[in-house]
Parts: C-alpha cells; sequence; structure tokens
C-alpha cells in the first residue's frame, strides 16, 4: 500500500516551506491547519479575507473569542499588533499583491497550473467561488492542499480541469498526501515523494507524465 500523510502532518510540512516575513493567506477547509504549525521564532503573518492580518492559531476551547473568526467561520486567536479592517481593504490587499503566499484548496489541478477548487453541485460545498478567485490571481506564490484522489480514485491532478476554474496557469505547487509536487513549463515535478512513492508509481497514479524536480535542478 502506498504512503500517505495525514492532514495535519501536510500542514506542517507546508507550514515549513513558507518564509520568515511573508503575508499568507490560508483558504477555507483543511489549509487553515496550517496556522498551527507555523514556528514561532519566525515572524510569518497571517492575513484572513474577512479583515484582519496578524492571525493568530485556533484557540483552546476557554480561549474563543466568538469576534474573531477566519472566513471559514471558525474561531483563531489574534496576535499581538494584529489589525482589523474593512473587507473592501482587505480584498484590495488580496488583489494588488500584497500577499506573499496562499494556501487554498481544490478539486482540480492542470498541469498548466489552472486551478478549479469550487462547484456549485457539490454536496456541503461552498456555494461560490468567494475570494479563492482573487487569492489564486494575487498572490505571488499559490500553494495547494488536496488529497490526491478523490473518494472514487481519480486523480485530482489532471491534464486539463473539467470543473469551472478559479485561475489559470496560477498554482505554483501542489502538496498532496502522497507527494509534493511542482507545477513546472513541462507540466508535474515531483519535489518530494512520502515513504515509498516514486515518479513512476504517481505517474501511474495520476495517468500524467511526471518529472523529478530533483533530477531536473541538478541537470539529470
Amino acid at each position: 500500500m502506498a504512503t500517505t500523510l495525514s492532514r495535519p502532518d501536510l500542514a506542517a510540512r507546508i507550514a515549513s516551506d513558507i518564509p520568515e516575513g511573508a503575508i499568507v493567506n490560508l483558504g477555507i477547509g483543511a489549509p487553515t491547519l496550517v496556522a498551527n504549525f507555523l514556528p514561532d521564532d519566525l515572524e510569518i503573518i497571517l492575513h484572513t479575507e474577512n479583515g484582519m492580518l496578524g492571525m493568530g492559531a485556533k484557540p483552546e476551547p476557554e480561549r474563543v473569542d466568538p469576534d474573531l473568526i477566519n472566513a471559514g467561520k471558525q474561531p483563531v486567536t489574534a496576535l499581538a499588533g494584529a489589525a482589523y479592517f474593512h473587507h473592501a481593504d482587505s480584498f484590495a490587499m488580496m488583489r494588488g499583491g500584497h500577499l506573499d503566499v496562499c494556501v487554498l484548496g481544490a478539486f482540480q489541478v492542470s498541469q498548466t497550473g489552472d486551478l478549479a477548487n469550487w462547484s456549485t453541485g457539490a454536496p456541503g460545498a461552498i456555494p461560490a467561488v468567494g475570494g479563492a478567485m482573487d487569492l489564486a490571481i494575487g498572490a505571488k506564490a499559490v500553494y495547494v492542499m488536496t488529497d490526491l484522489l478523490t473518494k472514487t480514485g481519480e486523480s485530482k491532478l489532471v491534464e486539463a480541469c473539467t470543473y469551472p476554474l478559479t485561475g489559470v496557469g496560477c498554482v505554483t505547487r501542489v502538496y498532496t498526501d502522497y507527494a509534493i509536487f511542482d507545477v513546472t513549463a513541462d507540466g508535474f515535478a515531483v519535489r518530494e515523494a512520502f515513504g515509498e512513492n516514486t515518479v513512476e508509481s504517481l505517474a501511474e497514479l495520476t495517468g500524467l507524465t511526471l518529472t523529478d524536480a530533483a533530477a531536473s535542478e541538478n541537470g539529470n
């Protein structure tokens, strides 16, 4: 059986790739877990689209403040120096290129970096694209956090998206439970395979031609 990472472990892996000084937005759902693994000794500033800069991790139950929530309506904490602002100002930050990294979920990511992460037909799905479109085209780097396979075993990494697009050519890197993939001019490159997974086994799972990012960087 292939090795897979749990969502908390994957969130911790994403957190380790976020550089000090970055302004970061964490999308609704699994990406919010990343906040719980950011190193305390690094200054990484979290932005939430409902109007807060300087968001902290999930609070302990006794510290929940009903007025402090993220865009997914989950309780959060505010770090020292946090700022609050109008929703329109928050979207101006997103659209104006002021975010260094955003982490989003996905239904599909194409080999050219197109992102599809919303649907009006999926049970329980948010019935609109929300701020994901603004984040996808406004952030300097777009990280996707998702399971590699759907519940029916289909790959979420695809040649071309069949769901409505959130953004075109916007994805930088995809973090999945099987491996981490970079989006390159030649398609997906395996940045890191977890456990016993290999470039070959991942190519079989996805049905795509994959390259080895490390080998490409070494000129092999």
